[in-house]
């Protein structure tokens, strides 16, 4: 005989799937960013290059690349909400895994450059892509939590 929990999902303690997770959405967060970056500076024709990425004096506005590199990482924390959805898939987990993408951001940035992040223009266009990738994500997966659950999944009821 089955018991059933009246829970909808498994919630136990899984720590390999938390980690796969956690390399799958930093893995999509770099990737949808090196796509981003390379599409946008294709347009305009300018170089690439890892700095981009990980050199947090490239984010400023004074010139088109720096233009290009802060709509990449504002495009890809789009990209990183449909990433959530898809790969997290809980609502109640997109806060965790978008704040461990931009941590690990920020530790790679620092190991990168050999020093802490120290411009407002980092701090600020992260937090904000941390907000968007969060809030987004959120969004989506509560859409797909809330669908209706169809009846014919629930265990038969017994009547005494």
């Amino acid at each position: 005989m089955t018991k059933y929990s009246g829970q909808f999902r498994n919630s136990s303690w899984d720590p390999v799937l938390i980690i796969s997770q956690i390399v799958a959405v930093q893995s999509v967060f770099y990737l949808a960013l090196g796509l981003w970056l390379v599409a946008l500076n294709f347009l305009v024709g300018t170089s690439r290059s890892l700095d981009h990425i990980f050199k947090y004096q490239e984010i400023q506005v004074r010139d088109v690349t720096g233009k290009l590199v802060i709509v990449s990482f504002v495009l890809n924390s789009l990209t990183g909400s449909v990433g959530l959805w898809w790969l997290v898939q809980r609502t109640k987990l997109c806060l965790d895994f978008s704040c461990t993408a931009h941590f690990l951001h920020l530790v790679l940035c620092w190991i990168y450059n050999g020093y802490f992040p120290s411009t407002f223009s980092w701090w600020l266009l992260n937090t904000a892509c941390l907000t968007v990738m969060c809030v987004c994500g959120e969004f989506l997966c509560m859409r797909t939590e809330l669908q209706a659950i169809p009846l014919t999944a629930l265990p038969p009821r017994v009547h005494l």
